[in-house]
């Protein structure tokens, strides 16, 4: 097949998962992106930017048999905009994350307009992918709560037929290479998030005080993507911890990312939102120990029966303890690397490249033939 996808916020795992996907397909692919900046500027410009490259495409002869999207695309804008050059081809849209459920810092700020976009755009696909199950019925059950609320004509119908098209496929990672060797040292602790609110920053800098307090000897690296507002808790901590830290921000190299992995003991999440969690899978697959809130799509990913010792109760004095317990456990081994890891990694297999891209292709040959 020859597919047209179209990315408008080419970053991030949005950039990783497309990337990913295309090199390991046996498809033929046209990929249109736009860079990933001023996300609702892209959201709303997106179908008029794309409608005339997609025209002048046709217009040179290309052809495609169906249309892959993410959810920053009006999908039903575009079709509409693009039906001279699209006609009814039909498209499956992938939603990395949603703009009904995704956490707002500040309460009735949120913008429903999005939330009414990309209820729009599943509305019109052939089939519509969530990276979780976890995230697909976050955004039903929003879909279903945020309709009940209208006056009158609830859609409720039509939140049942996206769901009767909703399938779930994870993100992607890249097969990882073998971690170089751990440099000597105390216990080294890993923060690898986007540095915004949703990722809980606060609760993470408060355990890693108690942590001092309670004498525990560590280093820390704080990485991740960080945007033009970030929380005030990143600078006050950078002054705080400036003797313990070993990495301090958004590693670029792909190879200064995998060092800050392989010098990591543990990589630490206190996430209030998270759909699916590249950074902590990739974390795993590389052998790293995560410690994780039982919530959110964690359980999904590495289920807590079988990896029961990676979870802690969401709190902050549930992840000190958790902590403690492991910086002692780390004191009289010199190692956290226990049999489960291997288990672990074994697991995040299934998010290999040359295992999900097969699968992909065959699901969105299914999709587009129905």
């Amino acid at each position: 097949m020859h597919l047209l996808a179209l990315e408008p916020y080419y970053a991030g795992s949005h950039r990783a998962f497309v990337d990913g996907w295309i090199a390991g397909s046996r498809h033929r692919w046209t990929l249109l992106t736009l860079p990933g900046y001023k996300w609702k500027w892209r959201m709303r410009h997106a179908p008029l930017t794309f409608c005339d490259e997609i025209a002048a495409r046709r217009r040179d002869g290309e052809r495609w048999d169906g249309l892959f999207a993410t959810d920053m695309v009006d999908l039903a804008q575009l079709l509409g905009l693009a039906r001279a050059a699209l006609g009814n081809l039909p498209a499956v849209v992938y939603f990395h994350e949603n703009q009904l459920t995704y956490p707002s810092l500040h309460a009735g700020e949120r913008d429903y307009h999005f939330a009414m976009t990309n209820f729009s755009t599943a509305a019109v696909a052939a089939g519509v992918w969530f990276n979780s199950d976890f995230h697909r019925r976050e955004f039903l059950e929003g879909l279903r709560s945020f309709f009940r609320r209208m006056p009158d004509y609830p859609p409720l119908a039509w939140v049942d037929r996206i769901a009767a098209r909703s399938e779930v496929y994870p993100q992607g990672i890249a097969p990882p290479r073998p971690l170089s060797a751990r440099p000597p040292g105390p216990l080294r602790i890993l923060w690898a998030a986007r540095w915004e609110h949703d990722k809980n920053p606060e609760d993470f800098f408060a355990a890693m005080r108690a942590l001092r307090s309670r004498g525990v000897d560590f280093r820390l690296s704080v990485i991740g993507e960080q945007f033009s507002e970030v929380p005030a808790a990143f600078a006050e901590a950078r002054r705080e911890f400036a003797p313990l830290i070993d990495r301090w921000g958004y590693q670029p190299d792909r190879a200064d990312y995998e060092r800050a992995l392989s010098a990591a003991d543990l990589i630490v999440s206190t996430a209030r939102h998270e759909f699916f969690g590249v950074a902590i899978v990739e974390a795993v697959a590389a052998g790293i120990r995560p410690v994780l809130p039982q919530r959110l799509a964690y359980p999904e990913i590495f289920p807590p029966q079988s990896f029961p010792d990676w979870y802690y109760d969401g709190t902050v004095a549930g992840l000190v303890d958790k902590l403690v317990m492991l910086a002692r456990r780390f004191a009289e081994t010199g190692s956290l690397r226990s049999p489960s890891l291997p288990a672990g990694a074994s697991a995040a297999e299934r998010f290999f490249w040359p295992v999900l891209a097969p699968r992909l292709d065959d699901a969105l040959e299914a999709a587009l033939r129905r």
